[in-house]
């Protein structure tokens, strides 16, 4: 549950499932994963993209190896305190995993509380205390009825609730969405900014690490300037913001390599 969790973030199911198998399959212990370099989760990861999640599950499962005898703790307060592991993952894991009761505020559960409760189009551009503490409000008292609340709203929003073209008549809420109640109102806040992926920063990121995912060893500067020629600075830049996070290790010889430690 830890591993997907983290590998959902930001990124669809049908990219992660391939992934998640061969991750699990590799290493199907928090204990596996810690015994291998860090270097060696980044490589697993492949093209997920925000690869600093691999370096996250890989120090979350060092921890759970050395402070939690190898198993995944169930206490929130424990998950919390894992390195890299957020308040999102650590409330996912405790609902589903364990069956606590914490209210669980992805995307989608947002968009239908917006709608349903609030009346509005879509939610505030980042997270509000006001909304966590309306997910809070709206959560099932028995745990189990709770973590199943939370899968439910989840799934609402991912298939019927959506952002471009909510399936209003096939939704359980109708009857009872300010939203639909109120005429299904536009969004009148800013509009959603669209990312662009060619010749970004993150683009020229993942050519420099898909060159050391795929080198069995070490790699010259020559060889990662021919990841990215048309803007050397540019190169030289995220080559840099890869050593600062960790997802890259310079060598005393001038060579490159995934993190070692």
């Amino acid at each position: 549950m830890l591993v997907s969790e983290v590998m959902l973030q930001q990124t669809p199911v049908v990219r992660v499932l391939p992934r998640w198998r061969e991750w699990l399959q590799r290493w199907p212990t928090p204990a596996a994963l810690a015994a291998e370099p860090p270097g060696e989760a980044v490589r697993a990861w492949d093209r997920l993209g925000y690869p600093r999640r691999a370096l996250r599950l890989h120090a979350a499962a060092t921890a759970i190896a050395a402070e939690h005898g190898g198993e995944v703790p169930d206490d929130h307060a424990a998950l919390l305190a894992l390195p890299g592991i957020g308040a999102y993952t650590t409330a996912a894991v405790a609902a589903f995993a364990f069956r606590r009761r914490h209210a669980v505020v992805d995307t989608n559960v947002r968009r239908v509380h917006a709608r349903a409760v609030s009346g509005a189009a879509e939610p505030a551009p980042a997270l509000t205390a006001a909304e966590t503490r309306l997910a809070a409000a709206l959560l099932p008292q028995d745990p189990q009825t709770a973590a199943r609340w939370s899968v439910g709203v989840m799934e609402l929003g991912a298939l019927v609730c959506t952002a471009r073209a909510p399936r209003c008549p096939a939704c359980p809420l109708l009857d009872r969405c300010a939203w639909v109640a109120a005429g299904r109102p536009a969004h009148d806040g800013p509009a959603k900014r669209v990312q662009r992926w060619a010749g970004t920063d993150r683009q020229v990121r993942g050519r420099l690490l898909a060159v050391l995912r795929a080198a069995h060893g070490p790699v010259g500067a020559q060889e990662l300037a021919g990841a990215w020629t048309s803007d050397p600075a540019q190169r030289e830049r995220c080559l840099d913001g890869l050593v600062a996070d960790g997802l890259v290790e310079p060598l005393a010889d001038g060579r490159f390599s995934l993190p070692t430690s």
